[in-house]
């Protein structure tokens, strides 16, 4: 008797479902991946258009000026010392305004 109930139950419809699934990774689209995207692209942009006489400020936390700019060096001003450094070790320049926390 208690299997005959289970197996007369009708068939659910995989919709529903799906449509929670996709709704889901839409989500996870706009409101993680995208913005992720969009910020890593406007760095890569403001790295590649690192010049000598820019005040950066490196990953470490230092404060730096670019003396010259090679490939994928850069070759900073720490005080009375010219360091050379990784051009992705800068997080941003220095004159530029902070972003915006929300």
């Amino acid at each position: 008797m208690c299997t005959a109930l289970l197996t007369q139950g009708g068939q659910n419809s995989p919709l529903p479902t799906l449509l929670l699934f996709g709704g889901m990774a839409a989500l996870f689209y706009f409101l993680l991946i995208r913005p992720q995207n969009k910020a890593r692209k406007a760095m890569q942009e403001r790295l590649s258009k690192l010049k000598a006489g820019d005040e950066v400020l490196l990953s470490g936390g230092l404060y730096a000026t670019i003396d010259r700019v090679e490939d994928n060096n850069i070759y900073i001003k720490l005080g009375s010392n010219l360091v050379k450094a990784r051009r992705n070790a800068v997080v941003a320049l220095a004159t530029e305004p902070a972003p915006e926390q929300n």
